[in-house]
């Protein structure tokens, strides 16, 4: 322990959880975020969102960070119960879920990357990262393309993203996701 913080205790663990997954599922489902209707969702007072939450910016940098953890994360997990290509394909699908929730939390995390609280090269190396573990364990076992870059898959997803993004047609991302899959199978 450092100095004179304690650990949190369980019910304010639970308290910060319970925001964080109301807070998300509010961000996700676009639109203007009231935090009074965040920290009614999650069951707890104005007054206790904002001992753990001080400004808007810093619940939507905690929301970020989580799925940010998650997303990069789950590559490991998907790897232990799934063949590479199937994991690669399953993450993907996770990672379209995640940039999808962030668009109504566009707007505030723009300030905090310009504000230098957050870091968008941490984001992509977080990312790239899981791509790598996903495509290397997918180049040993021969089901995936061993010439294939995690920067070059980046590209192909952001590029399928804001395509379905600026189209208005969320439906195309599986379709996209598995032509992503198929480019990145060996021939």
């Amino acid at each position: 322990m450092v100095g004179s913080e304690r650990p949190a205790r369980a019910d304010a663990r639970r308290n910060r959880e319970r925001l964080l997954a109301a807070a998300s599922a509010a961000f996700a489902a676009g639109g203007t975020v009231s935090l009074e209707a965040v920290a009614r969702e999650a069951g707890v007072g104005i007054g206790t969102l904002y001992r753990h939450f001080p400004t808007r910016e810093a619940l939507v940098e905690a929301v970020y960070a989580t799925e940010l953890d998650d997303v990069a994360s789950s590559a490991a997990a998907l790897l232990a119960e799934l063949p590479p290509d199937a994991a690669l394909r399953a993450w993907m699908r996770r990672y379209a879920a995640f940039v999808a929730t962030k668009r109504g939390m566009f707007d505030a995390l723009s300030a905090s990357w310009s504000a230098g609280s957050m870091s968008v090269s941490t984001t992509r190396e977080r990312i790239t990262g899981a791509l790598v573990t996903l495509l290397d364990a997918g180049a040993r076992d021969g089901s995936l393309r061993a010439d294939v870059e995690a920067e070059d898959v980046l590209a192909m997803l952001l590029g399928a993203f804001h395509s379905a993004v600026a189209e208005g047609a969320p439906e195309r991302t599986d379709r996209v996701l598995d032509l992503v899959l198929d480019a990145v199978r060996p021939r």
